[in-house]
């Protein structure tokens, strides 16, 4: 059957729901509310846009409107201009240290999903391979302190690994053409799309296999403001308990999931989105409940970033996070 009808079967499905739990008041009130993305859509956002698609936001309220990004998340959505925003805790304990009232309300993974990506004939198997390689990035402290913490850990002389900026450019070629030999990217997006659709013999050096070195942490994470948090927390609460029913569906209908973002933003890559979708499908959660974060892991990362220089003093992380609004 094609993607549109599963759409529509779900449209219908949802509607159907509304009509008999509405009792025919047409007069509810319905909330408006806007989400800021970290970037332009992708698979990391999905359970958003399937909650949406889907029409179960709209059961319980709310008129949600999914935004691209035009400044930092952070600020924005500590002043208001948005309800709640896509970001990760790389930005937001630096934004808390900088006093922006901001707070994690959901991780979107429980681990870190990165990688250091590679050509396979670089030979990069282990960090210390990364010696006498070129890195190609955006230039941040985080990441010079995350590659010469791995080199280091692993025996390797860090100081032998050379850094450029390259921004946002199309990875694979720049490395074909020997701009850079490794970048920093996202295992269920950048590395599906090199291995699985565009056939490329690529090494990667996951940032998780590497916890005894490196901390984990969470990104991407949805936030939402402190005077939000304040004056709506019904608000919150039921925002959350909507989306986690998205990242839920996607580990029991993931092709139906990724049709539902397909059917919303159409201009994105299908096969990519399919492909990407299977390999995250199961990666939403890891036993506990969607969204669920531990101080521990956030109070090792915060220790990180002090080393790094990224933040020169303690960020209480009690305060940058919150699970209160999870179902």
């Amino acid at each position: 059957m094609s993607r549109l009808f599963w759409i529509s079967a779900i449209l219908l499905a949802s509607f159907l729901v509304t009509a008999c739990t509405s009792d025919g008041d047409d007069s509810e009130d319905i909330e408006s509310v806007t989400v800021m993305l970290d970037w332009t859509p992708n698979t990391n956002h999905m359970g958003i846009y399937v909650a949406k698609q889907a029409g179960w936001y709209e059961q319980a309220g709310l008129d949600v409107s999914i935004i691209e990004p035009t400044g930092g998340v952070e600020a924005i959505v500590a002043e208001g201009q948005a309800h709640f925003g896509i970001s990760y805790a790389e930005a937001l304990l630096p934004a808390r240290h900088a006093g922006v009232g901001v707070t994690s309300v959901a991780t979107i993974f429980p681990h870190n999903e990165s990688s250091l990506m590679s050509l396979a004939s670089e030979g990069i198997t282990r960090p210390r391979d990364l010696e006498g390689k070129k890195y190609g990035g955006w230039g941040g402290q985080l990441e010079r302190q995350l590659v010469e913490t791995l080199v280091a850990c692993d025996g390797g002389n860090s100081s032998l690994v050379e850094f450029v900026e390259v921004g946002n450019i199309d990875y694979i070629p720049g490395m074909d053409q020997g701009r850079f030999d490794f970048v920093w990217v996202f295992e269920g997006w950048d590395v599906i799309r090199a291995r699985n659709l565009e056939g490329v013999e690529i090494s990667t050096l996951p940032f998780i296999d590497y916890t005894d070195c490196i901390p984990d942490w969470y990104t991407p994470i949805i936030v939402a403001g402190d005077d939000l948090i304040a004056d709506d927390p019904e608000l919150v609460s039921t925002f959350l308990e909507v989306t986690a029913r998205g990242y839920d569906f996607i580990s029991e209908e993931p092709q139906m999931a990724a049709s539902l973002l397909l059917g919303a933003v159409p201009e994105l890559d299908e096969d990519l989105v399919r492909n990407s979708t299977e390999y995250l499908s199961d990666r939403f959660t890891d036993g506990s409940s969607w969204g669920r974060q531990q101080k521990s892991i956030w109070s090792e990362f915060e220790v990180f970033l002090r080393d790094s220089g990224l933040i020169d003093s303690v960020v209480d992380v009690s305060d940058a996070y919150t699970n209160e609004f999870l179902p």
